[in-house]
């Protein structure tokens, strides 16, 4: 019988003994469940905090020339899906306008231009980021008119047979392009396409009506209301009113010269880092594979270097 007793205690100990194992190591399993679950909002809320840091809403301006002005908007909803704490504000106009402002102090900080000639300015007196300059896109000229309009003239080398024509200004891009091809071709003389001025243009042509204005976007509307019969704006203005417009030439860029547009940061004083940051960012993105697609699918062409 002692034996029997002493073996009923030793179970009852070993009973004891296992009890208080499960028990140690339930309490553990608890305790690090605590931890984990401490831990995980810990982690959890660092990223949060990450988050908001990256999501401090900023606003970065953008002066882009008038021919840009649809893909870009465009594009602004495109990056915005990605980075929906930055607000973009275009600044649209003539690439000789924008330049002449950046120059006059306004806030900028990408400038993305339809022509080298004002990047080339401002570079060379200090307004524009180092090593940020990248050429975007390739343009071409194009002599449009209405698809009613009933026009005689069929190209650059027969605008004197139009009734009226909308011109852009010699500091506009497309209206300096347009002088030089007609340079080029010998209707008009002199050696700066930009000094040529609009009368003059008028009186090579045989004396031709020119409404003078001062962007492409405005020579295309004085086309499409009809209140001239031709124009010559670029090929990507196109875009849109395929049903309207008949395009009488494509100028070869022999005659304009290569149409580049290139974009670079501003140095803008008034900038914080994260608004610089964030127009680093847009620009990255204007060269990004995605971006290409969008511009070729409003005419641009992106086989740049």
């Amino acid at each position: 019988m002692q034996g029997f007793h002493k073996a009923v205690q030793e179970a009852d100990g070993t009973k004891r003994k296992l009890l208080a194992f499960v028990l140690a190591g339930l309490l553990c399993l608890s305790a690090c469940g605590r931890g984990d679950l401490e831990a995980g909002k810990q982690t959890t809320g660092g990223n949060e905090n990450q988050g908001k840091a990256k999501e401090e809403n900023v606003e970065i301006q953008i002066f882009i020339a008038a021919s840009l002005d649809t893909v870009m908007t465009e594009l602004a909803r495109i990056f915005q899906k990605d980075h929906p704490n930055v607000t973009i504000t275009y600044n649209v106009g003539s690439s000789g306008t924008l330049m002449t402002q950046i120059k006059e102090g306004f806030s900028c900080d990408i400038f993305f231009s339809a022509s080298p000639n004002q990047m080339d300015q401002l570079e060379a007196e200090g307004f524009v980021e180092e090593n940020s300059r990248r050429n975007i896109v390739n343009n071409q000229v194009a002599v449009v008119t209405r698809k009613d309009s009933g026009t005689k003239a069929r190209g650059l080398s027969s605008l004197k047979d139009a009734t009226s024509i909308a011109l852009a200004g010699e500091s506009v891009p497309v209206g300096r392009y347009t002088r030089q091809a007609l340079l080029n071709q010998g209707i008009l003389t002199g050696e700066d396409p930009s000094a040529i001025t609009t009368k003059q243009v008028s009186q090579a042509l045989g004396g031709v009506v020119i409404s003078e204005q001062d962007n492409v976007s405005k020579v295309l509307l004085a086309v499409l209301e009809g209140s001239c019969e031709v124009g010559t704006t670029y090929y990507s203005d196109i875009y849109g009113y395929e049903e309207e417009l008949k395009i009488l030439e494509l100028v070869d860029a022999e005659l304009t010269g290569e149409v580049l547009y290139p974009a670079a940061r501003i140095k803008n004083k008034e900038a914080g880092e994260n608004q610089r940051e964030a127009a680093k960012q847009f620009l990255d993105f204007l060269l990004s594979q995605e971006a290409k697609e969008v511009f070729e699918s409003y005419y641009f062409d992106t086989d740049v270097e």
